[in-house]
């Protein structure tokens, strides 16, 4: 009587220990990429809110060349903002208006207050003066440089 041992056929798959490897290497490459797809996501949004300070402040100073002052159209009128959010369509990140009392016949002071998502934002809100002056304020550990420079 002979006996012929045949070999085992070689199973087909995965085992467990080769999932949970993958597993967890995808979970190590999501922990490195998403926050800093987050902070990418923190610095377009405040980009957007700084070009539409400038150009609030370009549409102000425009007016100032019209009407001699800030605070008044040529036709007498109030000047009031086009645009108050940024994005300017689609949900708020940010309010743009005019800080409180400083909309005067010489002077004005603009700034983006993050809302929405972007309330937590490092930078807080971003200033820009009727001379140019740029600055954060909510926030005494970063300056203007921090924040408008990046």
């Amino acid at each position: 009587m002979t006996s012929t041992i045949q070999p085992r056929k070689r199973l087909l798959g995965f085992t467990l220990i080769e999932i949970m490897i993958v597993i967890a290497v995808i979970g190590i490459l999501a922990a490195i990429a998403l926050p800093s797809y987050q902070e990418h996501v923190r610095r377009t949004n405040r980009a957007e809110a700084k070009g539409i300070l400038l150009e609030m402040a370009q549409l102000l100073e425009r007016n100032f060349t019209e009407a001699n002052r800030y605070d008044l159209k040529s036709d007498t009128t109030s000047f009031t903002l086009p645009v108050t959010q940024s994005p300017k369509t689609g949900t708020a990140k940010y309010t743009i208006r005019f800080s409180p009392d400083t909309l005067t016949q010489n002077s004005y002071t603009l700034e983006a207050v993050p809302t929405g998502s972007m309330a937590n934002d490092a930078c807080a809100t971003l200033t820009l003066t009727h001379t140019g002056i740029k600055g954060v304020s909510g926030n005494p550990s970063l300056t203007a440089s921090d924040c408008w420079q990046r």
